[in-house]
């Protein structure tokens, strides 16, 4: 299998499953999911009071959050791209 960063192979590290194209599809579904939670996509839910509250908190929290989440979605993608 390809090579992962450091942090990517301690999130597959992390689990109790075998290091396969499977677990790592599932993993990589399990940190958008997570991200989705820190800082939802505004484009895959209508918007909604729980957007209203972002728009309503202070700009550098939202973009923390934001960096967070794409943090969380870089991982997901090179674990679902590091099996192809």
């Amino acid at each position: 299998m390809t090579n992962l960063s450091p942090v990517a192979q301690a999130v597959l590290d992390a689990t109790d499953y075998p290091e396969d194209w499977a677990t790592r599809i599932r993993v990589a579904a399990a940190l958008r999911a997570a991200a989705d939670e820190v800082a939802p996509f505004p484009g895959r839910y209508p918007m909604n009071e729980y957007m209203e509250g972002f728009r309503e908190a202070k700009q550098s929290v939202y973009h923390q959050l934001l960096a967070i989440a794409g943090e969380l979605e870089g991982i997901a993608a090179e674990l679902e791209g590091a099996g192809a």
